[in-house]
Formats: C-alpha cells, sequence, structure tokens
C-alpha cells in the first residue's frame, strides 16, 4: 500500500480498533493475560521453524541492502535466541499484574477515604528497527499492563515480526482477549510511522526503539507523548582503587559481549593513577580482543591503539570500537560524563565505597553501576520480565520500561453521603 490516503485510512481503523481493545484489556483478569502469554510462548517454541525461515528472508534483505555487522547481529534470530523470547513470555507472566494495585490510601477528616490506584495508559505505539524480538517484548508487556499495542517494526524486520505476531494473537485468542489487543502494522511504507506519531485521538503514547535517526524523527514530530533515549553513550570510569581483574573483565565484557546494543560501552575513563598499569593492561585486553581503541595521550601508547580525535567523545559507536581518555579522578569522570553522555548507563569500577557514593551522587543517568557490565542495562535482567525501551527522560518512565512503567494511575474516592461544608 503505498498510497497515502489508504495508508491513513489503514492507521486510523488499526486505532480505532486499538482503542476499543485497551477498554476490555482495563479490566481483563490477570489470569487471561498471564495465559495468552503462556500459550504465546508456547506457540513461539513449537513454531521456531517457521520463525526461523522468516528471519531468513529479513536476512537476505538486510544483507541486500548492506546492514552492518551490529545491525545484523541485531536483526538475527536462531533457537537459543526464540528460546530466550520465549523465557521472556513466560517471565512477564510470572510478573505479579501491576493494574489495580493501591499504591497509597488514606483517609480525610472529611470521612472521604482516597486510593491511588494502578491504571493502564491505553493504546502504545511501539516503532523499532531491526530487532525483531521486540515484537515479542513490547506486545507480552503492553498485554500485562493491560494496554491495547500498535506495533510498527522495521522493514528489516517484516517477516520475522509477522511470524511472531501470529504466536501472539494465537494467545490472545486462546485467552478469549480481544485479537486487536496486540496489533503489527502490515505495511513497509514510512508514511505509517508518520500517521502514528499524529494519532493522538487513540494512541497514549509512543515509544520509539532504534538508532539516532529514528529516535530524533519521532521526538521532533510526534504530537503523541514519547518514551525514548535518543542515544546509548555508555561510559565505564576506572577509578585508582579498582580491582585490576574485575576491571579487564567488567570492560570486556561491557565492550565485546554485543556491541549492537544500547548497554554496550562507548567510552572508556580511566584515573590518570592507574594510566600506565589498569588502563594499559585494559587498552591491550581491548585490542587483544579484537576491540579498535581509539585513545589519548598515555593510553594512545599501548601497541595498536588510535589516536583519538574530538569527534571520538559523545559518540555512539554500536561497534568494536571504543574510545578511552585519563581523567583527573572521580571528579573529571564525571565532568566527561556530564559533557559528553547521554543519560543512559554509566558505570564505576573501584573498590572505594566514598567514591562510589559520590559517582552515584553527582551523575544523573538513568542507569548507574558500579563493578558490573554495562550489558546488564536490560529489563530482562532488571527481573521485569523484558522491557519495552530504556527512557532517559524524567517526567514518567525512566530506565528499563517495564510493565509496572506503563501504567498510570487514578484515584478512586469512597464517602458515606459526605457533604462538603
Amino acid at each position: 500500500m503505498k498510497d497515502l490516503e489508504n495508508i491513513s485510512a489503514l492507521m486510523r481503523d488499526i486505532g480505532r480498533r486499538a482503542k476499543a481493545a485497551s477498554q476490555e484489556l482495563a479490566f481483563a483478569s490477570p489470569e487471561q493475560k498471564s495465559t495468552a502469554l503462556e500459550l504465546a510462548a508456547d506457540a513461539i517454541w513449537s513454531r521456531r521453524a517457521e520463525i526461523i525461515d522468516a528471519n531468513a528472508k529479513d536476512m537476505a534483505f538486510g544483507e541486500e541492502r548492506n546492514l552492518s555487522a551490529a545491525m545484523m547481529d541485531r536483526l538475527m534470530l536462531d533457537e537459543p535466541r526464540i528460546k530466550a523470547m520465549a523465557d521472556g513470555l513466560r517471565s512477564v507472566a510470572a510478573q505479579k499484574d501491576p493494574v489495580g494495585s493501591i499504591l497509597s490510601e488514606w483517609d480525610m477528616p472529611s470521612g472521604l477515604h482516597i486510593q491511588r490506584v494502578r491504571t493502564p495508559l491505553g493504546v502504545i505505539g511501539v516503532i523499532y528497527e531491526s530487532r525483531p524480538n521486540v515484537t515479542a517484548d513490547a506486545g507480552a508487556l503492553c498485554l500485562k499492563s493491560g494496554n491495547a499495542a500498535i506495533l510498527r517494526g522495521g522493514s528489516e524486520s517484516f517477516h520475522s515480526a509477522q511470524a511472531i505476531h501470529g504466536c501472539l494473537v494465537e494467545g490472545l485468542k486462546h485467552a478469549e482477549l480481544p485479537v486487536d489487543a496486540i496489533q503489527l502494522v502490515p505495511t513497509r511504507d514510512r508514511a505509517a510511522v508518520s500517521e502514528m506519531l499524529t494519532m493522538t485521538d487513540t494512541i497514549d503514547v509512543i515509544v520509539p526503539r532504534g538508532g539516532k535517526g529514528l529516535v530524533g524523527l519521532v521526538q521532533r514530530e510526534a504530537r503523541v507523548p514519547v518514551f525514548a533515549h535518543l542515544e546509548g553513550i555508555v561510559h565505564i570510569y576506572i577509578d585508582k582503587s579498582a580491582d585490576p581483574l574485575k576491571a579487564v573483565e567488567i570492560v570486556l565484557n561491557a565492550k565485546t559481549r554485543r556491541t549492537g546494543i544500547c548497554g554496550a560501552a562507548e567510552c572508556l575513563l580511566v584515573h590518570r593513577d592507574v594510566v600506565d598499569t589498569i588502563g594499559k593492561d585494559v587498552i591491550s585486553a581491548l585490542i587483544d580482543k579484537g576491540v579498535e581503541v581509539h585513545a589519548e595521550g598515555e593510553l594512545g601508547k599501548a601497541a595498536g591503539a588510535i589516536p583519538a580525535s574530538d569527534e571520538d567523545w559523545g559518540k555512539e559507536y554500536l561497534d568494536m570500537i571504543i574510545a578511552a581518555r585519563a581523567v583527573d579522578g572521580v571528579d573529571g569522570a564525571i565532568a566527561h560524563i556530564r559533557k559528553y553522555g547521554s543519560n543512559h548507563t554509566d558505570c564505576i569500577i573501584a573498590e572505594d565505597a566514598d567514591t562510589v557514593a559520590r559517582f552515584f551522587q553527582r551523575l544523573d543517568s538513568a542507569i548507574l553501576m558500579h563493578n558490573a557490565s554495562t550489558q546488564f542495562a536490560d529489563g530482562g535482567e532488571f527481573g521485569m520480565g523484558a522491557e519495552i525501551g530504556i527512557a532517559t527522560g524524567k517526567m514518567h518512565a525512566r530506565g528499563p520500561v517495564g510493565a509496572e512503567q506503563l501504567t498510570s494511575f487514578k484515584y478512586l474516592v469512597t464517602g458515606n453521603g459526605t457533604l462538603r461544608a
């Protein structure tokens, strides 16, 4: 469908059906929602060969478009990743249902009893690029939180997303929930994205999940509220009190486990007092692993390092590349991160408790870590079952966005013929 008028009609219909479904989901039982997710997980695993075949079409499409190795890694599905997807659905199903939970309650001298209770947001639009597993994660979290979902996957993951979406719909049907609760936009036409950004009558919030170009576009053009982060410019600071072995192992994992995810380390900061010891050991270990290190000053003297330029600071590589520089202690690291960071995830490797406390207190990233790989910046690893994305804003959701953060609240006020004087 290339005609803009047809796309407009298509998206209006999807929005109308999502809004109707959201009104039913708002009071669906926890058992129904969990059953739908468990059955969807079963379907994903039983239909894994079908999903892999669909993914093969997407991988071929990605090769034709000369996607980077990191993007191809994001796109690829195999049995272990499909099992992880199914396990994620089961994990979300097992989470406590947030809808209807009482956040607080109190009595007033007037005789009123007031409760603040969690309630769904309504309809959530999710716009994502090459990672097909987002179809399952986003659909599951929206359902768990009582929200209808409109999913618009990237053109690269078109076939994979369709196969996964079919499994989610199967779960909804068997649980006797509206199949319009999780809808997948059935076109690659980018006009569908533009339509979603202006659907203020039917979409309550947009979640973009992808690269800087996509997120920037959504933040500039959306008339619907947005949960987003623009980039994952992740820093690791190695303090002079760091344990040398921990430093090497954490940095290697944070950079090389998966370079194409938003929690991958992009910049290494080293206390000037340990540049010639821990710093050079870490740089050498990175180079030995095949990482291209763009280093400044003394750190750049390591064999195989490349001199850093001004363009290396504040850059999200999403590749086997990292920037490195020496700083004057924790305050130097804080100053650098404040200038070049993206408020996503930042880490300190240190054994001195006061230094760690200063780092945690004076930085305001959505996730701050101590002596742990930044690859743990993930809702599943936070015990949320999955995440719909990582938000760096401050007005509502922040950090890994799970089912609980996809709710708002309402007040339930009870009287007994109570009148205001």
